[in-house]
């Protein structure tokens, strides 16, 4: 292994307030950073760097953590662009949603899944997102569900089961045994390759009461709850997940009093999904609502093929700025630190001593541009575990 100084940084995002400014950011001006192996071993001023075996100029342009991705559903075949494209232009659609990605999933062959999500896993990594968790929920067989989870397992450390995405078509009039099927034969066989459970908490999908039999027999087999709460309508998701320890409730949409103020004096996150808000033309989630009472935000993409398929964090930031009520550095923060809170994690999405040398240098001098520039591709370079990948 060799030392190397990234210098010339006009603004480094560290996320630690006592390394930098006094702002969550942490940010420092003029700034350099020093990578020995994966991690990072040394932030400041330029002028006070240390001597290392190799230097980097950043060119006067802005270096921030990498983003932290903690909500996608990347294990799938196909597409549906004409649900979409239905949507968008009015039309009436009636195919089946989820289980047409089911469908589809079900008939793809290994090779062909693993594909897919290399190349989203890819996709992503090119616009900044070094950390990344995905989700089982296209297969809803015990036979498809742990395959998926098996492919998502060789690519990425955050894995999610998700069998409670809705009731698959095979139990559609006997949810129960489905419910019986997922805390059964289905969890036994997924719980090797997964660190997370999960459930949808919806009117047509699980109600409080499944939900909670769900992730409680995860977590007694050692997987911990995350939550699908409060999309679509007002609900018992976001109360269930504080109850239950949940590392996140994610959409956060649909919010009583109630809710905000179980989140703010809770650890569990509020994970908000602005791509699926924009894709399907439903209410934003209000982000200020939920700072302001003192939750914490996370921002993710939610990339999926129905609902949000956006692997770009970046436009994500700029939709919660414009549109969610928040700060560009509040959005920053929660798409790099939010996403690692999330994901109970301390080693990335931050930039100080210990911590994973995982970072996008932006081409601008500000991490404010992401937000200010929407739509453009700044990410102009992209390290994870300290190598440069992109």
């Amino acid at each position: 292994m060799s030392s190397t100084v990234i210098t010339n940084i006009a603004s480094l995002v560290t996320n630690d307030p006592s390394l930098g400014d006094t702002t969550p950011l942490g940010l420092i001006q003029d700034a350099a950073l020093v990578v020995d192996g994966d991690r990072v071993v040394w932030i400041g001023e330029s002028s006070k760097a240390p001597a290392t075996d190799n230097r980097v100029d950043a060119g006067g342009r802005a270096v921030i953590p990498g983003f932290v991705d903690s909500h996608s559903h990347l294990v799938f075949a196909g597409d549906r662009t004409e649900e979409f494209n239905a949507r968008m232009s009015g039309r009436g659609y009636s195919a089946g949603g989820i289980r047409t990605t089911v469908a589809a999933t079900r008939a793809a062959t290994d090779v062909e899944l693993e594909a897919g999500l290399v190349r989203y896993l890819a996709e992503a990594l090119r616009q900044g997102t070094t950390t990344m968790e995905t989700k089982s929920g296209y297969g809803l067989t015990v036979e498809d569900e742990a395959r998926a989870l098996r492919i998502a397992a060789a690519h990425t450390d955050e894995v999610t089961y998700l069998g409670a995405h809705v009731v698959s078509p095979e139990h559609a009039d006997d949810p129960a045994a489905y419910v019986a099927l997922v805390t059964g034969e289905m969890l036994d066989a997924c719980t090797p390759y997964a660190r997370w459970i999960d459930v949808f908490c919806e009117k047509g999908a699980f109600d409080g009461d499944q939900a909670r039999a769900i992730l409680t027999a995860g977590r007694d087999r050692g997987l911990h709850p995350r939550i699908h709460a409060n999309q679509l309508s007002y609900g018992p998701g976001v109360q269930l997940a504080v109850e239950l320890d949940a590392a996140s409730a994610d959409h956060c949409t649909h919010l009583t009093d109630a809710d905000v103020d179980a989140l703010a004096n809770s650890r569990t996150v509020a994970t908000l999904l602005p791509g699926a808000e924009f894709s399907t033309r439903a209410q934003w989630p209000d982000a200020r609502r939920l700072l302001d009472a003192g939750a914490t935000v996370a921002l993710s993409t939610d990339c999926n093929p129905g609902s949000s398929f956006t692997s770009s964090v970046p436009f994500c930031i700029a939709l919660a700025v414009r549109d969610m009520g928040m700060t560009p550095d509040e959005a920053v923060w929660s798409a790099t630190a939010g996403g690692a809170r999330a994901l109970r994690r301390t080693d990335v999405g931050r930039l100080t001593p210990g911590a994973y040398a995982d970072l996008a240098v932006l081409d601008a001098p500000s991490h404010v541009h992401l937000a200010y520039r929407p739509g453009v591709p700044l990410v102009s370079e992209v390290w994870r575990r300290g190598v440069r990948v992109h």
